[in-house]
């Protein structure tokens, strides 16, 4: 049996080698991934015009969008005096944050999964939706706050379109269908809960992350009832996607 100290979970290297020991993500996972790069690739504008026609469709994701946003050079939603509800996936700086959802989805199935660096990419990416102003190019901009209900909601719509791109695929095989699969499941749920730590306090060490302390200095006591729904989302979110996981390697073993 292996001792996991609760204390260590909150250094970033100790965390992913628990997670990554815990999913069972090993080297032929990466191996999948590596080997879905190419067939993934032409499948990303698609999948990122999907996933913005989706985020758009909702006022509450949305509004995210309304704020100028950190490297964008034109006149936001906000600064036009425009409403939320006027967003389009034609406004300017909506084909300006699909590039960096493009470049996301493209690092993960092409990055090194041994390289510290390349997990602090993916933590920074939870980091960055917090509301947090402390990254250097950001200092002197507004926080960019995203709850976690929606970035949870988000990776399982990700997850889902690429699910049926793969299993849809005329040139894989299943048994390779299955691997990339299983190998981005486990990805985005490593994600996923580093979405989670920043957001939500760990019981065992009483760590109060980034996102929880935004929450507070934003809304003050209410945000207890947001960290409870997050948690109770997180779960959900879980038992659904594990589902499917189980069905997809039932249907081809």
């Amino acid at each position: 049996m292996q001792n996991i100290p609760p204390s260590t979970l909150s250094n970033l290297p100790e965390r992913i080698a628990y997670l990554t020991s815990f999913l069972n993500f090993t080297p032929t996972d990466v191996e999948y991934l590596h080997l879905a790069a190419p067939l993934v690739a032409p499948l990303i504008p698609a999948v990122v015009d999907t996933v913005y026609v989706k985020l758009l469709s909702f006022d509450i994701t949305a509004k995210a969008f309304v704020q100028k946003q950190t490297g964008f050079s034109g006149k936001s939603l906000e600064e036009r005096g425009g409403k939320v509800q006027s967003l389009t996936a034609e406004d300017e700086q909506i084909k300006f944050r699909k590039g960096f959802l493009t470049r996301y989805l493209a690092k993960l199935v092409e990055m090194n999964y041994d390289n510290e660096k390349d997990w602090e990419y993916l933590d920074n990416v939870a980091v960055m939706h917090t509301g947090q102003v402390g990254f250097r190019h950001r200092a002197k901009k507004p926080g960019l706050r995203v709850e976690l209900i929606h970035m949870s909601a988000l990776l399982g719509y990700v997850f889902d379109i690429l699910l049926d791109a793969v299993v849809n695929h005329p040139d894989l095989d299943n048994g390779t269908k299955a691997g990339v699969l299983r190998a981005l499941n486990k990805v985005i749920w490593i994600q996923n809960d580093l979405f989670a730590r920043h957001y939500v306090v760990d019981e065992d060490t009483k760590t109060v992350p980034v996102g929880y302390a935004m929450e507070i200095k934003r809304g003050g006591e209410n945000c207890t009832g947001t960290v409870e729904i997050a948690k109770n989302t997180l779960v959900l979110g879980a038992v659904v996607v594990l589902s499917m996981g189980v069905g997809l390697v039932r249907r081809w073993s």
